[in-house]
């Protein structure tokens, strides 16, 4: 469960604000996969980094009764200057799994090869993105934020993202960011749309994606 009490997020274009969240009231359900739909600016990304607890509300607040991973394909909490077996030890810690295992599942599957012990600051943002996607699957979270992380890669890499975040699926919800449809349909039961600062729970998800293109025309 993640419920959203009140909650506000704005930043300050020019002299004005933009609301980005707009006193949002609602519960999301526990061990569902969900859309996040919304057009481009819509504030999709700021919403997964306040679940994830990396941004702040202006007011109100988040609460949920299991464990969220950080956005999935955001890899900018990395340490530029520690190497990605660091960070990555570095998060093992963090979250209380097993150092050495943790490293070695994501040494294998990044496919980083020498890169993975070098600094984050000759990542580029595509293996970065490989690095955060290997570390988030390589630990059980209750609710994986996910910001188009399957699209990062050659065709082999994304079909063997695509089977570990469908394994993973079996035991745990998702909030899924993606503007593709077909991969929307895939991995998710409903879905949510974000739209001028309010937030609608569909748990039809065919529905939420007519109302998405609907907003969009």
């Amino acid at each position: 469960m993640i419920q959203f009490q009140d909650l506000t997020k704005s930043y300050r274009v020019g002299n004005s604000r933009k609301v980005v969240i707009d006193h949002l009231t609602l519960t999301l359900p526990t061990g569902t996969s969900l859309a996040l739909l919304g057009r481009n600016g819509a504030g999709k990304s700021t919403l997964l980094q306040m679940i994830a607890g990396t941004i702040r509300a202006d007011s109100g607040r988040i609460v949920s009764d299991g464990s969220i991973s950080w956005p999935v394909g955001f890899g900018g909490s990395f340490h530029r200057d520690l190497t990605g077996a660091q960070n990555v030890r570095f998060i093992a810690r963090v979250y209380g799994v097993d150092t050495e295992s943790l490293v070695a599942f994501v040494d294998d599957f990044a496919e980083l090869g020498k890169h993975f012990h070098m600094p984050i600051r000759s990542y580029s943002s595509g293996m970065r993105s490989r690095l955060a996607f290997g570390a988030s699957m390589g630990i059980r979270f209750d609710t994986y934020l996910v910001d188009e992380v399957t699209a990062v890669g050659d065709a082999a890499f994304r079909r063997k993202s695509k089977e570990v975040f469908k394994e993973r699926m079996k035991q745990s919800g998702a909030i899924l960011v993606s503007h593709e449809m077909a991969q929307i349909r895939e991995f998710c039961d409903a879905g949510i749309l974000l739209e001028n600062g309010r937030l609608q729970y569909y748990p039809d998800l065919e529905e939420a994606i007519e109302a998405h293109q609907a907003a969009m025309r």
